[in-house]
């Protein structure tokens, strides 16, 4: 049949192609990884066989469907015994087969949709019946809604994962070959406590990995858990009722609208102008009609327009969208703005490492050998010999260990969201439902003449008798969609509905020509509503000649005025002071709504976005600027008025790509879905959004609150603002621990710090570091300060002060202690050398855990306020210090340690505590960084 159709349809035209590139989401702003790209060419032939079948099916002339009805018709069905023992009728494979092909002529044969339904024993208008044993039973048959998911792994494979880092790897095969040497030249135990002591810090590093990661796997399947909690209406047992899309099952009515997501396969039955977007499944943008004409309807599309009741035929895995994402897999994570400078930082920080280790083995390799050559025995190595070989090269490794950045990756990626929105310049914000609480309430309404003041909702209701409507006149609040059979109701707009009317009602509740002067009475009743901060609606009707069907389409003229209402939404409470905080922030808060004009500017007035000198447009007059003058206008731009959504997705790019702004956009409908998807961070209504914006959004607010979108903004900036304080520490560790090695190496033939000791360093300045640091909660004060934006620089000009002034103390100090140490500490005998090595290193971890307070400001001299509130700060620097004393004291032979008294271990202290005055210090040296600039006047 298809080799038939093929030739058939060869010179008729040949069907559009184009290639799928795969599930990406905010392309213009991300890199996305893809995990699986091996099934990226099934997706897309997948996705191209959806997409020619589409175009078949429309470019079939009439005498081809004719030949193909005749070579089908031979076609007949049998059902499986265990479809029939179960009740039905028809079975799984030939349902999917009926919407996956869309064969118009195997529906036919099995009596179209209402054959379908019946053979599912289903009903069209009843649905099927909620008994356990029919729902397990169709379950048995057609399998449940719900797609196949990897396995969550268990903790052991975070373990496995995180030990095959290639360094750790290598320091693993060094501590083996260190147990083997080492055992060999000095026996047991006293020969496994170096190879011992680097597989104990290896095992931690691991396991602190491992759980770490293990945890945020937990975290991440209760996230999707609360993703997937979607709800759509479906009729069964003859109730309509709410239900998870996840319970669907094939014969459930569903009944769709604007905004949904198709949760399964199935047949259209009912509905008008069901526009269905099926990109994310054909890859064509052109909305497709769904209809009795082209009943079929895919998982994974989405309702444009329109509403619709539909049969579920199939489900899960079967549908196309299931066989679609079995095709995809999963695919990787998004690298944010951050991630790619700390990426870039990574990278250099690297190098250097892996730079100074090279240095560092070659040096100390070449004082052994130059010693060995001095002494005559170049040629006759021992095992001590290999033994000092291989402790530098675990000396040389771990250099790079303590240069890589390892966990902070994993903790921005997970905040990636938040962390965009820290660095906004600009938010884009709807009104209704955003700004204001979305509960309009009647106001004023000028029907039949008369303009009365309507005080609340229960006044609203005696507006009949208020207003004196003749009683032929009233209606019921419906879609303009509905037909009442003759008589065509509509509200809307009042510009756009009055502009339909040639007739309106008189204070004697007649209907009258619509001429000039009531015309212009209304014009300057919606202005006049309008000023008050009211959204006018008109309200209109037509009745219909005897020529009028039900199937036509509802003329654009020729209405009658009923009258105009002025609601009102107000706005939310505290959204004033939201946008005040915004802009002390430097983030300009634009508003952009449908609304009429002057509506618009006063409720932006009552907010606090429209200020002096700011610009209003309206849509129209948007569209028709030219690329200089949107240039000109967009900074100056405050609020839009009657845009449409093309309006709102231009105004986003020009201002991410011409202005180099970073941009929060907020939206709730299907129409912002565009808007969402260009924004640097979109975000969408968790109340009033439909799925599709959701989905396309980047966070969810769920109260659908502004002042929620300004904490979001807050929080995002303590993220990146944390990240730096743990870079700036993690750079200062890097830069002494680098250069402390390195200068002994060359001064003296031996490394101070020791493979374990390094390690616990790397413990230190990694986990330990991330998790004080990155914790801090924000505060009131990040939203005084310049957002960052898109071109700052990640390492401030703060940073790199606070970096140099504390590595220069921090070295001095521990060039001081390797050359006068013995001196200063009076030590003498064979234990000297150990005793002065374990002294620099208990004083350079103490700089370390007095830097790492420091670091709870890069401009504040006062690091100590609220220190003692952040419970897991001051538990990380705990339990540092206590591990610090168990190294030290009790783990000598695994550490390359010794035990030191009370006043060896106050003078540690000490060295570590001046660091905190240095920089103090420091920090009252000017630079010009960004944080204290003044915020910008959007």
């Amino acid at each position: 049949m298809e080799n038939y159709l093929d030739q058939t349809l060869r010179g008729v035209k040949s069907p559009p192609t184009a290639k799928l590139c795969g599930v990406v989401k905010n392309l213009q702003q991300r890199v996305r990884s893809t995990a699986n790209r091996s099934k990226r060419s099934e997706a897309e032939a997948m996705t191209s066989s959806n997409r020619e079948r589409s175009s078949v099916a429309t470019e079939i002339p009439k005498v081809t469907l004719q030949i193909a009805e005749d070579i089908s018709s031979r076609y007949k069905y049998s059902v499986p015994e265990e479809v029939e023992a179960a009740g039905f009728q028809i079975c799984a494979s030939e349902l999917g087969s009926i919407v996956e092909e869309k064969d118009a002529k195997k529906l036919k044969d099995h009596g179209g949709v209402e054959g379908i339904a019946a053979k599912l024993s289903s009903s069209t208008t009843r649905g099927i019946a909620d008994t356990e044993d029919q729902l397990r039973s169709r379950q048995d048959i057609y399998g449940v809604n719900k797609f196949t998911e990897a396995e969550m792994k268990s903790f052991w494979v975070f373990l496995w994962e995180a030990l095959q880092d290639t360094t750790l790897t290598i320091l693993g095969v060094c501590a083996f070959v260190s147990l083997v040497v080492g055992i060999g030249v000095e026996g047991w135990p006293k020969g496994a406590h170096d190879g011992l002591g680097i597989v104990a810090s290896i095992l931690l590093v691991v396991i602190v990995t491992g759980t770490s990661n293990y945890r945020q796997s937990l975290q991440f399947r209760d996230l999707d858990e609360e993703k997937k909690k979607i709800s759509i209406q479906a009729t069964r047992n003859g109730s309509r009722q709410k239900m998870s899309i996840y319970d669907l099952l094939p014969g459930d009515i569903v009944h769709l609208a604007i905004g949904d997501q198709v949760p399964a396969d199935g047949l259209f039955v009912s509905g008008f102008s069901l526009l269905i977007n099926a990109s994310s499944l054909t890859g064509e943008s052109e909305p497709v009609a769904v209809n009795v004409d082209n009943p079929f309807l895919s998982s994974g599309t989405k309702v444009q327009d329109g509403f619709g009741k539909m049969l579920v035929t199939t489900v899960g895995m079967k549908t196309q969208w299931g066989k679609l994402v079995a095709a995809l897999g999963e695919v990787g994570d998004d690298e944010t703005p951050l991630q790619v400078k700390l990426n870039g930082v990574a990278g250099v920080i690297g190098k250097i490492g892996l730079f100074f280790a090279v240095l560092t083995f070659s040096v100390l390799a070449q004082a052994l050998i130059s010693q060995k050559i001095q002494d005559g025995s170049v040629m006759g190595w021992t095992g001590d010999d290999a033994l000092e070989i291989l402790n530098y090269f675990a000396i040389a490794v771990t250099i790079v260990v303590v240069a890589k950045m390892m966990n902070d990756r994993a903790l921005v990626r997970h905040l990636a969201a938040c962390e965009t929105m820290g660095s906004a310049t600009c938010i884009c914000s709807d009104k209704t439902g955003t700004l204001t609480t979305n509960r309009m309430t009647v106001v004023k309404a000028c029907i039949c003449g008369s303009i009365k003041e309507v005080g609340d909702s229960g006044e609203a209701l005696k507006a009949r008798s208020r207003f004196q409507i003749p009683p032929s006149k009233l209606f019921c609040n419906l879609s303009s969609n509905f037909r009442g059979g003759f008589r065509a109701h509509c509200k809307g707009a009042s510009e756009m509905v009055l502009a339909s009317c040639e007739k309106v009602i008189d204070p004697a509740g007649n209907s009258v020509p619509l001429d000039e002067a009531t015309r212009q009475h209304l014009a300057q009743t919606i202005e006049s509503f309008c000023s008050e901060a009211l959204r006018s609606l008109c309200l209109a009707y037509r009745d219909m000649d005897g020529s009028f069907c039900v199937e036509d389409q509802i003329p654009q003229e020729g209405f009658t005025c009923i009258g105009i209402v002025g609601i009102k939404d107000p706005v939310r409470p505290g959204v004033k002071e939201s946008v005040a905080v915004c802009r002390s922030a430097g983030i300009t808060v634009r508003m952009i709504t449908g609304d009429n004009i002057n509506t618009a500017r006063a409720i932006a007035r009552e907010c606090g976005i429209l200020t002096e000198g700011g610009v209003t447009i309206e849509g129209p007059e948007f569209r028709r600027k030219s690329a200089e003058e949107l240039t000109e206008l967009v900074p100056k731009l405050q609020v839009m008025a009657r845009s449409s959504p093309l309006d709102k997705l231009t105004l986003v790019r020009h201002l991410r790509t011409v202005d180099n702004e970073v941009v929060a956009v907020t939206g709730d409908g299907t129409n912002d879905a565009p808007a969402l998807r260009e924004a640097d961070i979109g975000l969408a209504m968790g109340i009033s959004g439909t799925e599709v914006a959701k989905e396309s959004s980047d966070v969810i607010i769920l109260d659908d609150n502004f002042s929620t979108i300004v904490t979001v903004a807050k929080w995002g900036r303590s993220v990146y603002v944390n990240i730096q304080k743990f870079v700036q520490f993690q750079l200062t560790v890097n830069v002494v621990a680098l250069v402390v090695n390195f200068s002994s190496a060359c001064l003296t033939g031996h490394a101070p710090l020791t493979a374990v000791q390094l390690l616990w360093v790397n413990m230190i300045m990694d986990t330990l570091g991330a998790l004080a640091l990155a914790t801090e909660p924000p505060q009131d004060e990040l939203m005084k300060r310049t957002p960052l934006g898109r071109e700052g620089s990640f390492i401030s000009s703060a940073m790199w002060r606070n970096i140099a002034g504390q590595s220069l103390y921090q070295f001095i100090v521990i060039c001081y202690l390797q050359t006068e140490g013995k001196d200063l500490f009076q030590l003498s005998g064979p234990d000297a050398d150990l005793t002065l090595n374990t002294l620099i290193f208990n004083a350079f971890i103490f700089c370390q855990i007095f830097n790492e307070i420091s670091s709870r400001e890069m401009e504040k001299i006062d690091v100590l306020t609220g220190l003692l509130n952040n419970y897991v700060f001051v538990g990380v620097v705990s339990c540092t210090v206590a591990f610090q004393i168990i190294i030290v004291e009790f783990l000598g032979d695994f550490a390359g340690t010794t035990p030191l008294d009370l006043s060896q271990w106050l003078v540690c202290v000490l060295i570590g505590f001046l660091g905190m005055p240095i920089a103090a210090a420091v920090k009252l040296i000017p630079v010009g960084s960004k944080e204290t600039q003044p915020p910008r006047q959007g």
